[in-house]
């Protein structure tokens, strides 16, 4: 079987903690196979700090200092942050989180674009994401192992009204 990923846009904090908990909750998703992106821009007080993480290989460990993570993202596996050059600070939790973090100390270039064609994502839906992120919105990815998995995520992820939903074939 191959793995796929299904990506959305959340347009804030709540809508991420939503999606993910009806994630959990409905279609019965490990937390280590949600990934999330979201700005550390400390403007979500509407969820907990996190000062701890458990951070996959590959991924930089350390503290998430001023995280904004809570409730259902806050337990996803792997939390940190990360600097994006051309976007700034994010905080990343899942799979994502070691391919950023490896695309961000390969080179100042790729960022974003770089780790999401690494998971198979073709370049103009990676810059047309990147896009999407530098104008605040939130990356929630979802990785599977077959398309009636898919099928029911995209759905979820519809039923939460994320935007710009696609499925990809990952590497």
């Amino acid at each position: 079987m191959s793995k796929k990923a299904i990506l959305g846009i959340a347009k804030s904090a709540a809508q991420v903690e939503n999606t993910v908990a009806d994630l959990q909750r409905n279609a019965f998703v490990s937390s280590e196979d949600i990934s999330v992106l979201i700005p550390d821009s400390g403007a979500t007080p509407e969820l907990g700090t996190v000062k701890a993480t458990k951070a996959p290989e590959g991924a930089t460990t350390g503290a998430v200092t001023g995280g904004v993570l809570g409730g259902t993202v806050g337990l996803l596996a792997g939390i940190g942050t990360l600097a994006i050059p051309g976007l700034g600070a994010f905080i990343a939790a899942g799979p994502l989180l070691a391919a950023l973090s490896g695309a961000a100390a390969g080179a100042a270039t790729g960022g974003v674009v770089g780790a999401l064609i690494g998971l198979g994502i073709p370049e103009y839906e990676a810059k047309a994401y990147e896009d999407r992120l530098k104008a605040g919105g939130y990356l929630v990815a979802v990785h599977v192992e077959n398309n009636d998995r898919a099928k029911e995520i995209r759905e979820v992820l519809k039923r939460n009204n994320l935007e710009d939903i696609s499925t990809v074939a990952e590497k």
